[in-house]
């Protein structure tokens, strides 16, 4: 009877690495939140700086290309240096960069600022997901996704709250000092609590990989990212960068097979189980992330919201996700992660489908409703999916293998906005009226330039290019079953996941 029961108590996560977690959430989340607390700025940006929205989108862009530039040094520099230093070297960048934003009096060092929190923020994820992987070990790395995963609710539903009211009551300056004083805390909390590193100097560095990799992945996104302001694939600020950059990581997929020790380990493609997680994790990005970018924008632009409002309507997908996502943690490290996804997607498929049928009148109890059971499935499908990955990897496979996944999401992430943002934004421009709709929330003097019924003609017009744009976010989701059915029908044994390696790094992390 004690031997059972011992390894149930090994199997929850103690008081030394939900230590560790604060540390690694901490950061997380002032990384994730900042992405969507500048975004409610944009405005803001305009009016202060006296420019075009085209540039102050490259507050957003200049940071995306930031994060995905260094990403991929993440996996060497943590096995090279130690997760402990390179942690907190990426907080003190972000923090520094913070700060430096708030003093930003001209468009272009905001943009410049905004690239150096990056270079810390883009870090702060991969190497926080080696630190408590390593420190919890293959039996517990559904629980630690979990609460990994927290950050990335937090994002999408406190960053518009946060934001709106960081502005309204304050000025912009203080969605960047903000993170001033939690930085600090994290850093000491860091220092505290974080074991001493012990690093693995022997490898080589793959500058090639790095001058190939790198590069490409920053002018793909760059291209990626301008789709939206050109409107068109089509465009030579779109198509000339997105090839160069193809054509480089293609080269350096090339090369990553040379090296003993790549920048990125592409050789982790023979494990079955990471394959099919990292497919289905680039599809379920792609959709996921991709939709629910637009769900603010509905209430905004659609029906009217003010910013601070359109958080809180969305605000019931993440607490739906809260209550799945520690469960399905659990499960994750009992049963095959499978049967642990694919009902979570069938629970995004059916809210989904729903959102398929939106208008400009959806009553708010069908769209809450709707949001919550998104939110119940995207807690059942998101970490347990790193899950899958990561608990077949051990010793310095981890770093290597946190670094793919999080590359996955970036670049899925920031092509399924591209995509969903270009199919509204020209569903919008069919439309005779639907532009004049949406300016006539700020304008109102708009609604006695344009006929009768024309605003609500607009809006009605706009309501289907959101149902529109759902609709391929819902086939796209579909899809993503098909690499989710088929990974492994039972959970890896001990001996399939490198347990007895990954259980010998347990005492180093922890003390």
């Amino acid at each position: 009877m004690s031997a059972p029961s011992a390894a149930a108590q090994d199997t929850k996560l103690d008081g030394a690495v939900l230590k560790v977690a604060g540390v690694v959430v901490l950061g997380a989340i002032m990384s994730i939140l900042d992405i969507t607390v500048v975004s409610v700025a944009l405005p803001t940006f305009q009016d202060v700086f006296h420019t075009s929205y085209a540039n102050v989108a490259w507050t957003m862009t200049g940071y995306t290309l930031a994060l995905a530039t260094v990403i991929p040094l993440s996996g060497w520099a943590a096995d090279r240096f130690g997760t402990k230093r390179l942690y907190m070297t990426a907080l003190l960048l972000f923090v520094l960069g913070s700060a430096l934003c708030s003093t930003a009096t001209g468009i272009g060092m905001l943009i410049t600022f905004r690239v150096l929190q990056g270079l810390g923020g883009g870090m702060l994820m991969p190497v926080g997901m080696t630190i408590m992987t390593r420190a919890a070990g293959p039996e517990r790395v559904g629980r630690v996704m979990a609460v990994l995963g927290v950050p990335m609710l937090l994002g999408p539903i406190g960053g518009p709250i946060l934001g709106g009211w960081l502005i309204g009551v304050a000025s912009w300056h203080w969605i960047f000092l903000i993170n001033v004083p939690i930085g600090a805390a994290a850093l000491i909390y860091a220092q505290l609590v974080l074991p001493k590193d012990n690093p693995s100097p022997s490898e080589s560095f793959d500058f090639l990989g790095m001058l190939l990799l790198s590069p490409g992945l920053a002018l793909f996104l760059f291209g990626v990212s301008s789709i939206p302001e050109e409107g068109t694939v089509a465009a030579a600020r779109v198509i000339v960068p997105a090839i160069v950059g193809g054509l480089l990581i293609v080269a350096f997929i090339l090369h990553a097979f040379r090296p003993e020790h790549p920048l990125i380990d592409l050789r982790l493609f023979k494990n079955r189980q990471l394959s099919l997680s990292i497919i289905a994790m680039w599809m379920f990005a792609v959709a996921f992330f991709g939709a629910a970018l637009l769900l603010p924008s509905y209430f905004l632009q659609v029906r009217g919201e003010s910013t601070l409002h359109a958080g809180l309507l969305v605000a019931p997908q993440g607490i739906g996700a809260m209550i799945t996502m520690p469960i399905a943690g659990t499960l994750a490290d009992r049963i095959a992660i499978k049967k642990v996804v694919a009902p979570g997607l069938l629970l995004i498929i059916a809210g989904m489908s729903m959102l398929t049928q939106i208008d400009a009148h959806t009553h708010y109890a069908v769209l809450i409703g709707t949001l919550f059971v998104m939110g119940l499935g995207m807690g059942c499908t998101m970490m347990p999916l790193f899950t899958g990955a990561l608990r077949t990897l051990s010793g310095p496979t981890i770093a290597r293998g946190s670094t793919l996944m999080n590359i996955t999401q970036q670049i899925a992430s920031s092509v399924g906005t591209a995509t969903m943002s270009v199919i509204l934004t020209n569903q919008i421009r069919d439309s005779k009226f639907a532009a004049a709709a949406i300016g006539s929330w700020a304008d109102p003097s708009i609604k006695d330039k344009v006929p009768a019924g024309a605003i609500a003609k607009g809006l009605s017009d706009a309501g289907h290019g959101f149902a529109v744009t759902f609709t391929v976010a819902l086939v796209l989701i579909v899809i993503t079953l098909i690499p989710v059915l088929l990974l492994p029908g039972r959970r890896p044994a001990s001996s399939e996941t490198g347990a007895g390696e990954a259980a010998a790094e347990v005492p180093v992390a922890l003390h």
